[in-house]
């Protein structure tokens, strides 16, 4: 007999598990964040004023997903209805030094910051005398530093609040399985405890699947995804030469490797935001030789949150669906609806681009393309889903 094919198992993730992730834009006072997230959601939340404490609130919207493979589906089907998928964005108020002993509005930032999924890091590469510094002079290093220093002392400060309350459950004594467990979870919390006051961010630890189980519920900020956003002058951006670039990209390479980093002109999206059709933004695009870094900030930030797509397809609508990559059938559906995961029977399903290619539904039928999928499959990104569920009980 052949050996049986090994099966890879799926890493396990640090975070929140779920579909409806959220993204925070953080970074220090003045370096362009809210006005990328007007330009991001096209909302008009006023000229945000040069004071650094002008955004307090976290202000929250959702914006579509680009995909072609949607569009596509939409042209094909033409549908009553079209639901693209779409991210949830926070705009969060910037974060000065001392932000973690409360400096400034340091602690409700940081709570905010807590409060999502994955972060949006802009750091300031422009020179501007009408746009002041909140440290007095442009310095993307430095800034980098102080919101990674900030970030990790807050870290540390909910950890070791953590330990504090693990050792008070531990120290009942005892050899029950459960006192193993509360023990075992306690050498986790000062593992972590040690990587933080090393100087070292969690999401950059290596750690097993019990681990990560301690850590999840944790919350903590240097656990989150980010993607760092370089924020440069329309003229760098054009000309795709700035000054400082250099030296971010070693930082991030020497403290953050694997990390994303975009160039984008805030003022630059939000000049684009101005005109009023798709094809004006085109035009004005090709005028200059540079395109809107938009799209590909926000298909980054899906690919750091390990996010995929469903899609459910017919005359009457065209869906995008969020998942997470590596979600079985049950799962997925009760994306759609809770009953859906309880009442699950099996899942009907083909690749886009087996419809892409053959053209229609019927043609996928006939190369027998079209499956019939139980509880364990899991779904991949691209699949189009039709799922059979019982009646839900009463």
């Amino acid at each position: 007999m052949p050996p049986k094919k090994a099966v890879e198992e799926k890493k396990a993730l640090l975070g929140r598990p779920g579909n409806n992730l959220k993204s925070g834009i953080v970074g220090l006072a003045n370096v362009g964040k809210s006005t990328l997230f007007q330009a991001i959601t096209k909302c008009n939340l006023g000229n945000p004023a040069n004071f650094p404490y002008a955004t307090i609130d976290p202000e929250e919207a959702r914006v579509i997903v680009p995909d072609e493979r949607y569009d596509w589906l939409c042209e094909k089907y033409k549908p009553k209805s079209r639901v693209p998928a779409n991210l949830t964005v926070y705009d969060i108020a910037g974060l000065t030094r001392g932000a973690s002993t409360g400096a400034g509005l340091g602690n409700a930032f940081l709570s905010h910051i807590r409060a999502v999924d994955a972060i949006f890091q802009v750091v300031r590469c422009f020179d501007d005398a009408e746009i002041i510094h909140v440290e007095g002079d442009v310095n993307p290093t430095r800034d980098l530093d102080i919101i990674s220093e900030e970030l990790r002392l807050k870290d540390i400060e909910f950890v070791e609040k953590a330990l504090e309350n693990q050792k008070k459950k531990t120290r009942q004594g005892g050899q029950s399985l459960q006192m193993k467990q509360w023990k075992e979870e306690e050498a986790t919390i000062e593992k972590i405890l040690a990587h933080l006051r090393d100087g070292k961010e969690v999401r950059k630890g290596t750690w097993g699947p019990k681990e990560i189980e301690v850590i999840n519920p944790l919350f903590l900020l240097t656990a989150k995804p980010v993607v760092y956003l370089v924020n440069l002058s329309e003229k760098d951006y054009i000309r795709k030469k700035n000054k400082y670039l250099p030296g971010v990209a070693k930082w991030i390479q020497d403290n953050a490797p694997g990390d994303p980093i975009i160039p984008i002109s805030v003022a630059f999206e939000e000049r684009l935001t101005r005109f009023e059709t798709d094809e004006e933004v085109a035009e004005e695009e090709k005028k200059v030789g540079a395109q809107s870094a938009l799209p590909k900030l926000i298909v980054t930030m899906r690919k750091a949150l390990d996010l995929g797509s469903f899609f459910t397809v017919g005359p009457d609508e065209v869906r995008q669906w969020t998942l997470r990559n590596g979600t079985k059938a049950p799962q997925a559906a009760g994306v759609i609806h809770t009953d859906f995961e309880k009442t699950f029977i099996q899942a009907i399903v083909f690749k886009y681009a087996d419809l892409k290619e053959l053209g229609d539904e019927a043609e996928v039928r006939s190369k027998g393309k079209i499956m019939t999928k139980g509880k364990d499959y899991i779904v991949e990104d691209g699949d189009i889903l039709h799922f059979k569920a019982g009646a839900a009980k009463s």
